[in-house]
């Protein structure tokens, strides 16, 4: 027996790669724009996070050199010791005042943030509650901490309250995503306050694809829903809408003071590079100063949760930049990203386990600098490849998809569903 035994045997997304629809890991080979150069084929960007288009953004590339010109391009050392840089600590203060906290404090990624103020918050007699499509990093966080985790049907209210009847004299803290990431509808936050001073739990809300999204300044969910001092601890990230790496974790004095001293994947991680947190305060200041791309994020929104609606296509409970297209076989889901690509636009296909069964979709996220040109085109292809895999109603029995070569998508007939089952399952196990 071997350890890496187990290395030589997974050969199943090695199986699915043969087929030619695996959708994983495609190597961009230009800037996260609205149109991106993926393995040699220039594609409309439609599955990205930079919601508000500043990955290429000239203020935020200048301020990430003149900051490495300064500071150099690393920390080469935690927060803990000696990786606080005076950047660090002005970003944190400009974080707090842009959420409405008293105190903010950074972590390396949006994943480290939620493993170390989760694993560090909740303890052996502590309950944490969790929507059951909350992020990864929050599952996993809980499943570091010493407490005891508890779960709640998607966005129900009524079953929420059902976990915390029993849980009404014990310290707890519901834990729930501002936008959820796959399905793209918004918490419903004014429930989740109320019962939560109902049953005396604290709330804390991952803003990570809220940022500079919701809120007519950007603040995220809080702001939206008037709900900023009803909640206590505030999460958010900067590989959405600020267009870098690393996240934070906003709330009072005590709560970062004590995260700060007792979060081992801040005190056992170094520090973000300087380029990094300039980047984020070049584009905290954008969004300060003119909500010119939020509004231009809606209007695209807007535009294209219409233009897919007429179509015929379901999308689900979204009311947000994220627009799931329900395809419902995952099959067929896989297919309809194969085709998609082909035809030049790049989304991201979801299927069972990591949605319930029949409900498989295409992720499409907007930005605000895709142009109407742009959108029209996507628009114009989903219908014609909709049409041809009968997801939505076609104009004449033949079809319409007159941009589809359907002989390219035999290799379709070849593919083994079981192993694509197999494949799903393993990779949603590693996930949740």
């Amino acid at each position: 027996m071997n350890i890496f035994d187990k290395c030589d045997k997974f050969t199943v997304a090695k199986d699915v790669m043969a087929t030619g629809c695996y959708p994983y890991f495609r190597r961009v080979e230009s800037g996260q724009d609205p149109e991106v150069i993926i393995e040699g084929k220039k594609v409309i960007m439609m599955g990205s996070n930079n919601y508000l288009g500043l990955t290429s953004y000239w203020r935020l590339k200048a301020s990430s050199i003149r900051a490495t010109q300064k500071y150099g391009v690393g920390c080469v050392g935690s927060r803990f010791l000696n990786g606080t840089l005076d950047i660090h600590e002005e970003l944190e203060k400009k974080l707090a005042t842009f959420v409405r906290k008293e105190k903010a404090i950074l972590f390396s990624t949006g994943m480290q943030a939620n493993l170390g103020a989760l694993s560090s918050l909740v303890g052996k007699n502590d309950t944490v509650i969790t929507d059951k499509y909350d992020h990864a990093s929050i599952i996993d966080g809980c499943r570091l901490s010493f407490g005891q985790m508890k779960r709640f049907k998607h966005n129900d209210m009524q079953d929420l309250e059902r976990v915390l009847i029993p849980l009404k004299d014990m310290t707890k803290l519901i834990v729930v995503d501002g936008i959820f990431s796959m399905e793209g509808d918004i918490v419903n936050l004014p429930e989740i306050v109320r019962l939560a001073k109902k049953y005396n739990a604290q709330v804390m809300v991952d803003d990570a694809h809220s940022l500079g999204v919701l809120g007519k300044q950007g603040r995220g969910t809080c702001e939206y829903f008037g709900l900023t001092d009803e909640v206590d601890i505030i999460m958010g990230t900067f590989s959405k809408a600020f267009a870098s790496v690393g996240g934070f974790i906003a709330a009072n004095d005590s709560i970062v003071h004590y995260i700060k001293h007792n979060a081992r994947a801040l005190i056992f991680s170094a520090s973000l590079p300087p380029s990094n947190v300039a980047s984020v305060m070049a584009a905290l200041e954008v969004i300060k100063k003119d909500n010119y791309r939020i509004k231009r994020l809606w209007r695209n929104t807007h535009k294209m949760m219409k233009g897919f609606k007429n179509l015929g296509f379901d999308t689900g409970t979204s009311d947000t930049p994220i627009i799931p297209i329900v395809v419902g076989d995952d099959f067929k889901a896989f297919q309809m990203w194969r085709m998609l690509f082909d035809l030049g636009i790049f989304t991201t296909p979801i299927v069972s386990p990591a949605v319930p069964p029949g409900r498989a979709l295409i992720r499409v996220s907007n930005m605000a600098t895709h142009t109407d040109k742009q959108l029209d085109k996507v628009l114009k292809i989903f219908g014609e490849v909709g049409r041809e895999l009968g997801i939505i109603p076609s104009v004449n029995k033949k079809g319409t998809c007159s941009s589809v070569n359907k002989k390219r998508f035999r290799f379709w007939e070849k593919i083994n569903r079981n192993m694509i089952k197999k494949w799903m399952k393993r990779l949603w196990n590693i996930k949740s």
